[in-house]
């Protein structure tokens, strides 16, 4: 991961270019220039953004928070576009039965829940970036990357994407990370939390259908269906220690109560989907395509089981936090800020949300979290 980020950056670096004087449009000629409004203004000595309203580092805080939010609308749509209500509030796709029918076998309302979850995050990008723009600052534009194909089954818009759901591998040790009382990885970062289906932390699994093709095995279908019940919260609990991570860095009290708005919906959105997730219908099988076999155990029996594993049991477990020496609570974790805007560029790349993506857009993902990750509390840089 680092040497990817390191060949990318050395080849197509956003700040050298504003360092170097050269105009927004000689940037946006090769494929980095994707804030919206006068990203030259960036390279201004001091500590704030053109027009001075906003602090560079408050600015960078919401430009990152606004580019996670723009990725999570895209695949939100294309779930939508699938298995949501399709009611023409959003304006593509039409359903497809099928994959329908097996993600209610997670739960009945499942449509009408990633529907709303869309509309969600649709205002939160929207209003991020109106918000910068506001401001004075520069807002977020990442549709030269909407180069990805999509589903090619029925219901799909076959529209170009920014995420692929198609080639996924997850990490699910946020289910443990919840249920164990003993453990926060911001006071343990060496600790390996356990997987809660640790196939799917190996290889490539789509969790949408493909083409109609992946739709005539109802065993794989469900399996389909089943990886994005554990998709949807794996990227909400994300999201989940993302805001109040960033919260602790931001100076203006609007943009921390910006931050401090917009996660909690975070957490009822991650609350909501791993709940669904514990209902996914324990079964094995194989991707036609690829050969990558998938087992969804039940996470009520042994060799599983017990408090750990329980799903029902979607409220935090008290955990340590801050201290060890102080009584255990039960919170958002992680929420340590350090590196934190980073450790979810990372976390998105490594589960293949943007494979087949450009090396640009690497590039520009990693400036945006490096942006924010140098914010600090008054607008003083490290």
């Amino acid at each position: 991961m680092t040497d990817m980020w390191s060949s990318t950056k050395s080849a197509i670096n956003r700040r050298s270019f504003l360092k170097n004087g050269l105009t927004a449009a000689t940037i946006a000629s090769t494929g980095v220039g994707l804030l919206a409004n006068g990203t030259a203004a960036l390279a201004q000595e001091g500590p704030e953004e053109r027009g001075g309203r906003l602090t560079r580092g408050d600015a960078a805080l919401l430009r990152f928070a606004a580019a996670v939010e723009i990725l999570e609308t895209d695949f939100w749509v294309q779930y939508n576009e699938l298995a949501g209500v399709q009611d023409g509030e959003e304006q593509s796709g039409s359903g497809n039965a099928a994959y329908t029918d097996a993600l209610a076998k997670l739960d009945s309302d499942m449509a009408q829940y990633i529907h709303d979850n869309t509309d969600d995050e649709f205002t939160h990008q929207n209003f991020l970036n109106a918000y910068l723009a506001s401001k004075g600052a520069d807002t977020v534009s990442l549709e030269r990357f909407r180069t990805l194909p999509g589903s090619k089954a029925t219901g799909s818009s076959g529209k170009l994407r920014l995420t692929n759901l198609m080639q996924l591998t997850l990490d699910t040790s946020w289910w443990t990370r919840y249920r164990i009382g003993d453990r926060n990885p911001d006071l343990d970062p060496k600790f390996t939390f356990p997987q809660a289906i640790p196939t799917l932390a190996v290889g490539e699994h789509t969790a949408i259908p493909r083409t109609d093709a992946d739709t005539n095995d109802p065993n794989f279908l469900q399996a389909i269906a089943n990886t994005a019940g554990f998709h949807m919260p794996t990227i909400e609990q994300g999201g989940n220690s993302l805001y109040p991570a960033m919260a602790q860095r931001a100076t203006s009290v609007e943009v921390l109560r910006i931050l401090i708005s917009i996660g909690p919906t975070e957490t009822m959105h991650f609350q909501t989907w791993q709940d669904k997730a514990g209902n996914a219908p324990p079964l094995t099988a194989v991707d036609p395509v690829t050969k990558v076999s998938v087992t969804f155990p039940d996470l009520n029996s042994s060799p599983f089981g017990g408090e750990t594993f329980q799903t029902n049991l979607i409220m935090p477990e008290p955990c340590p936090f801050l201290s060890r020496k102080l009584p255990r609570c039960s919170v958002i974790r992680p929420t340590e800020t350090r590196g934190a805007a980073m450790a979810v560029a990372n976390f998105l790349t490594s589960m293949g949300l943007f494979k087949g993506q450009s090396g640009a857009f690497f590039a520009l993902l990693h400036d945006l979290a490096e942006d924010a990750d140098e914010a600090r509390r008054g607008g003083r840089r490290n």
